[in-house]
């Protein structure tokens, strides 16, 4: 494999949980927002969506670097992700408003649902494009109308895929998951890890030094 411990990361995503994740797991991306419009894409399966989406967005990044980040344009690697939750075989992003967010909650509880989170890198140095889709599937609990009032006022559900967080307010209100859980967050680490591999890369040659100039 190659020597990638210089090789800057791209996230090409607004998502603070997502970031959260790279950075506890040792990584330092330069975040860029790829500014794709997610309602002009379609496809036959929620998994497919969630695919073209992450390469939408990862491909539109690429393509800015040399204009937004020149420093980092033709060796970095650009990260990106989109998720969406499959109920009913239908493909559930962000809720518009309040009122579809409560009654997507009131249709969720006490069932199962599938998180699919597509995930893109692109190489900028080769051009080279790795993608795949990581699924978990997430057991809601029964909260009462009360409780989920209360939740869609918080304000929460309305920035996230499928209406609701594994790591915020919605927490008490997942009864379980099969799966990785980062995955629901927003980014699979293990598939990241993979994907890298795809590309000869090594996750652990991209962590960002720690302050004493280790690799941590």
């Amino acid at each position: 494999m190659t020597d990638s411990r210089a090789l800057p990361l791209v996230l090409g995503s607004a998502s603070p949980a997502r970031l959260k994740l790279l950075r506890q797991a040792g990584l330092e991306p330069a975040v860029l927002v790829s500014g794709v419009d997610e309602d002009a894409l379609s496809a036959d399966t929620p998994a497919e969506l969630a695919l073209a989406l992450a390469e939408a967005k990862a491909a539109a990044v690429a393509a800015a670097l040399p204009d937004r980040l020149p420093d980092l344009a033709g060796r970095a690697v650009v990260i990106g992700c989109d998720s969406v939750l499959e109920l009913d075989g239908e493909a559930l992003g962000k809720p518009v408003d309040a009122t579809e967010a409560l009654a997507r909650w009131k249709a969720m509880r006490g069932r199962e649902g599938v998180l699919r989170t597509g995930h893109c890198l692109v190489q900028t140095s080769t051009g080279r494009r790795v993608s795949a889709v990581a699924s978990t599937t997430v057991r809601f609990g029964t909260p009462d109308d009360a409780e989920i009032a209360a939740y869609v006022a918080s304000g929460e559900p309305l920035h996230v895929a499928g209406a609701f967080t594994l790591d915020g307010r919605s927490a008490p209100f997942i009864e379980g998951i099969d799966g990785d859980p980062g995955n629901v967050i927003g980014l699979s680490l293990p598939l990241l890890r993979r994907l890298l591999g795809e590309l000869d890369l090594r996750i652990t040659d991209l962590w960002a030094p720690g302050e004493d100039g280790r690799a941590g």
